[in-house]
């Protein structure tokens, strides 16, 4: 009867590494899906707010050295000295109503009974001394009428051939459109300032007794936005002449013939001021690179954006000045709790200094701006990249980790992570168009979806239009009342005066006037 042989050492050697190496990688496993768990639990039930809380001597100030920078802070005064007492003063915000000077008043007399207007001890006649008067802040409910144009006719009296002569109806946005303008700015305002789909404004409509379908709105829309483009090509122009451009992108439904498909919507913003003027929309039927360079079209500016392919290309190319968002280096940062804490939130801390660093730079001049950037900022950048260069040297991180992809994000964004540094109105982040974004991610939570390409592209006419007067202060449903009415008429030479700013200015200047 034959005998097993037992293991030579070299075999057991051979299974005790395997084992080993087994024993490795289910760790790794247990250890990426640990910290996938984690992360899905933070976003089901956890905060959102990517906002960290300083603790007890946590102080900004005294861990980096903001001396020079940092003006001495004036003591806001929490009181006011009356010659007898002290009355406190109420803060700004709080329950407030603020109102326009010129609301229509309607006044109603609320008085005494004629009996009680006598005394009923003596039968003297009570004598008014004054009056109590109070406000109460009311509305109504939406009032439709109908404008009734008369157009006289005339002939000649002795040459009736001639035909009879009247005067043509005013140019309208919808030739023929029984809906006057101010209808339709009102719609589109609630679409595109409200986010409320169509059916909604129907529904409203019903209850004021005018029936108008959804089908019939929606082609108001699409028309007064394919009418506008000439406009909306105007502003985005002055965008891309600004040479200084934010640029982001978010999915948005589009619904064909048989099925829903995934479109989407860009923004642009672009100028050099604190919040740039104009918002432009661009809606695309999918996310292909070639979109952004017919958006883009010759820009060699200054682009921010985050870490899509197609803006990379373009900095590659040398096609633009690219500023990769270090917002969202953050939250890569952020979101990377697990096998190194020491390390994440040590990165956190560093990119806290260059936010506080930019806050107090952009009080400043150009020129101390500049400075401020190049004798703090850059340091700290060039002390980052040194630490996530070690880390990933060093290889001990799982490859799957959140802490090793936010290093390689991270690493593949090295060379252009200063560019910032050397323009002055270039920023750190790509905020501007971060919150530019936010109305559309409202909106399609409420109207869900376009109804076609040529919707979609109506649509960005539109949501341009309105957002940039929001941005502006305008009243969107004022502008473009008046614009609609006046818009075909107007002189395409001159169509930049058409602008929400200049229509505003111009408002501001006849107001002066009169």
């Amino acid at each position: 009867m034959k005998t097993e042989q037992p293991p030579s050492a070299e075999e057991l050697i051979s299974e005790n590494i395997n084992l080993k190496n087994e024993l490795s990688l289910r760790d790794q496993s247990i250890s990426y899906l640990s910290e996938q768990l984690e992360w899905l639990k933070k976003q089901i039930f956890g905060k959102k707010s990517e906002k960290e809380v300083s603790l007890p001597g946590n102080n900004l100030q005294l861990e980096f050295n903001f001396e020079g920078l940092l003006e001495p802070e004036k003591e806001e005064e929490a009181n006011q000295t009356i010659s007898s007492h002290t009355r406190k003063i109420k803060q700004p915000g709080g329950d407030k109503i603020s109102l326009p000077s010129d609301l229509p008043i309607k006044t109603i007399l609320i008085d005494l009974p004629k009996q009680e207007k006598i005394c009923k001890e003596t039968g003297v006649k009570f004598k008014k001394i004054g009056e109590e008067i109070s406000f109460k802040l009311a509305v109504q409910a939406q009032s439709f009428y109908l404008k009734r144009y008369v157009r006289p006719k005339y002939v000649h009296p002795s040459q009736e051939e001639r035909g009879v002569i009247t005067i043509e109806m005013p140019d309208s946005i919808i030739p023929k459109c029984r809906a006057d303008e101010s209808l339709l700015a009102d719609i589109i305002v609630k679409k595109f300032n409200d986010h409320l789909p169509l059916y909604r404004i129907a529904q409203g409509m019903e209850r004021e007794k005018v029936y108008i379908s959804r089908k019939l709105l929606s082609q108001w829309v699409v028309r007064c936005g394919t009418a506008l483009k000439p406009l909306y090509a105007e502003m985005k122009k002055k965008v891309l002449q600004s040479n200084n451009v934010f640029i982001d992108e978010s999915p948005v439904k589009m619904q064909e013939k048989k099925k829903v498909t995934q479109g989407y919507m860009w923004v642009i913003v672009g100028g050099l001021e604190a919040n740039p003027k104009y918002r432009i929309y661009d809606f695309k039927e999918n996310r292909q690179h070639k979109h952004v360079v017919d958006i883009l079209g010759n820009y060699a500016g200054i682009l921010h954006s985050d870490k899509y392919g197609a803006y990379e290309n373009l900095a590659i190319q040398k096609q633009v000045l690219w500023c990769p968002c270090w917002a969202h280096i953050r939250r890569k940062f952020f979101e990377a709790e697990g096998p190194d804490p020491k390390l994440r939130k040590w990165v956190l801390r560093k990119i806290k200094y260059l936010f506080r660093l930019e806050q107090i730079a952009w009080t400043r001049s150009e020129k101390e701006r500049l400075r401020i950037r190049i004798e703090k900022e850059v340091p700290i950048i060039d002390e980052i990249t040194a630490m996530v260069k070690e880390r990933l040297i060093n290889g001990s991180l799982l490859p799957k980790s959140k802490l090793r992809q936010a290093l390689g994000y991270y690493s593949g964004l090295t060379p252009y992570l200063k560019t910032y540094t050397q323009h002055a109105y270039a920023r750190l982040d790509n905020n501007v168009a971060e919150r530019a974004i936010r109305p559309l991610a409202i909106g399609r939570k409420n109207w869900l979806f376009f109804g076609s390409k040529k919707a979609g592209e109506a649509g960005a006419v539109l949501l341009s239009l309105v957002q940039t007067c929001t941005n502006l202060g305008i009243n969107p449903r004022e502008y473009l009342e008046d614009v609609l009415r006046s818009f075909m008429g107007y002189n395409s030479k001159k169509l930049h005066e058409l602008l929400p700013d200049q229509w505003l200015a111009q408002c501001q200047a006849a107001n002066k006037m009169g």
